[in-house]
């Protein structure tokens, strides 16, 4: 049976009751008198040992919350609360990462089929583990991972707005990806080498930015000369993925690189122009210039010429053979950084990488470091 207790520091009292699985629970009732906490406790156990139907159970809850808060229960259906949160996250969100959410979110509505346009309370956990495992099978375990991490925090909004009341992603793990799973590998020196034999000049630089700032295709495909300053050495740009503004040290053999292209009157104009119509012209998606990447690294002989012939196995299977991208030349600027005995922190203050455990240490990373850590790259 329910009951409710209430801790030293709290005002409100706390419903303590076990679920369908046993499972001792506990969730405040936002109630400071006894009896009334009491009421949402019971109520609480109700629903959490899931008895009757989920219609039944959601129509007395509903009565329930009518009667005790003078206000309407939400409600809504998976597809309806789904695309109302999408849509609310995209001013918060990177182009980019919004269209991967909203994969997700399609991955999962047409998962549900007609499941998708009943109550979102009804959805179960075992329905998303079972999506989880599909996603598995039709793709790989990491873009798997991808999508259930999207869902989480899609239905604890939807548990924090009153939706639904237990999360059914909340206990559904991610898998553990071994040594097997899709990675990008760093490029050698040689390989490097090999795919500037066969590039045109803009894609020389393109490369060369990549190797020697660690940034990412878009971010270098959207460069500016105003953004470049000879005189301090430094290149300064807002990541387009986490918006965070970064000061990058020029290397050496990028600065002599640079000294060679023909800089436009207009400071606003693009360093790669071919690359910067592709890029805007496509809503900021950078699919075009990795397929041409692609397409380098066959011509160098890294890879197998990409082909428009069905497989027969569809969009959704794992792809074979991405060990190597352009994304590649970000872990390589990173890998030669630490082989050099650059100190993790300086790295990941220069590459532009995130981790809540090393962020107190990137205000402690000065010019000097960063620096000395450009001055380390090789000249390709």
């Amino acid at each position: 049976m329910a009951s409710v207790i209430r801790y030293p520091r709290s005002k409100y009292w706390f419903a303590a009751f076990r679920d369908s699985r046993g499972r001792q629970r506990r969730r405040t009732t936002r109630e400071t008198d006894k009896r009334r906490a009491q009421t949402v406790a019971d109520q609480f156990e109700r629903i959490a040992q899931r008895k009757g139907s989920p219609q039944r159970v959601r129509q007395i809850f509903a009565e329930f919350y009518r009667e005790h808060y003078a206000e309407e229960l939400r409600v809504a259906t998976t597809r309806h609360y789904l695309e109302k949160w999408l849509a609310s996250r995209k001013s918060e969100l990177a182009p980019a990462t919004h269209r991967r959410y909203q994969k997700s979110i399609e991955k999962l509505i047409n998962f549900l089929a007609t499941d998708a346009d009943r109550d979102l309370g009804e959805i179960s956990k075992a329905q998303i583990t079972e999506f989880r495992n599909t996603q598995a099978e039709k793709s790989s375990q990491a873009n798997a991972n991808t999508d259930l991490k999207v869902l989480k925090i899609a239905f604890r909004a939807a548990r924090l707005d009153g939706y639904i009341w237990e999360d059914p992603a909340e206990g559904v793990k991610t898998f553990r990806l071994g040594d097997s799973r899709d990675i990008r590998r760093p490029f050698t020196i040689p390989e490097i080498q090999k795919i500037l034999e066969v590039a045109d000049s803009e894609w020389k630089s393109l490369i060369k930015f990549g190797l020697y700032t660690g940034q990412r295709l878009a971010d270098i495909a959207l460069l500016r000369w105003d953004q470049i300053d000879l005189g301090r050495d430094e290149i300064t740009l807002v990541v387009r993925k986490t918006k965070k503004k970064m000061t990058i040290p020029l290397a050496e053999p990028l600065r002599e690189h640079l000294l060679m292209l023909s800089a436009l009157d207009k400071p606003s104009a693009p360093v790669h122009p071919q690359a910067y119509r592709t890029v805007t012209s496509q809503n900021g998606r950078v699919g075009t210039l990795s397929n041409a990447f692609a397409d380098l690294l066959a011509q160098a002989g890294l890879r197998a010429p990409r082909t428009s012939e069905s497989t027969g196995k569809g969009r959704g299977n794992t792809r074979r053979g991405m060990d190597i991208s352009f994304h590649s030349l970000r872990h390589t600027s990173v890998s030669l950084l630490k082989d050099a005995g650059v100190p993790d922190a300086v790295v990941m203050a220069m590459i532009g990488h995130s981790s809540a455990s090393m962020s107190h240490r990137y205000t402690h990373v000065g010019k000097e470091a960063l620096s000395k850590a450009a001055a380390t790259l090789p000249q390709v």
